[in-house]
């Protein structure tokens, strides 16, 4: 249980404290240095954080495939991250980053390339800055 003095050490405190959720992550959101446009949004384990802090390449845990990975080993499009931040309380990432290529694995610039209306019957989705960079079946051979 967390006391008043731990949360305030966590959320006003200079002590590198990052808060894993029961799976062991923190979300960590990527954004371009250069134009603030949010790139991807993932997952990072403890290793995976200090692989960063200590590479200086984004480095993220997949749910998916339960491993570790660096952005672009396999596809060549990577992220030097320029500058990261915790937020308050120490369970989210926030890494702006020199984009090299497409961020999303489905060769998009962006993983946000589809934009949420209200049309008739509810929510829509309408693609939106969608141009793929790559082909996603001649990088992601399995």
């Amino acid at each position: 249980m967390s006391t008043s003095a731990d949360i305030n050490d966590r959320e006003e405190g200079l002590a590198f404290r990052p808060k894993f959720d029961a799976s062991g992550l923190v979300t960590c959101v990527a954004t371009d240095a250069a134009t603030g446009d949010v790139l991807m949004v993932a997952h990072m384990n403890d290793e995976a954080l200090r692989k960063t802090i200590e590479s200086g390449e984004a480095w993220y845990f997949s749910r998916s495939r339960n491993a570790l990975w660096r952005k672009g080993e396999t596809s060549g499009h990577t992220q030097r991250v320029v500058d990261m931040r915790m937020d308050c309380d120490q369970d989210a990432v926030w890494i702006r980053v020199e984009q090299t290529g497409a961020a999303c694995h489905t060769g998009r610039r962006s993983c946000f390339y589809r934009a949420v209306t209200n049309g008739e019957g509810g929510a829509q989705l309408s693609f939106v800055d969608a141009d793929r960079m790559f082909d996603p079946a001649a990088i992601y051979r399995k």
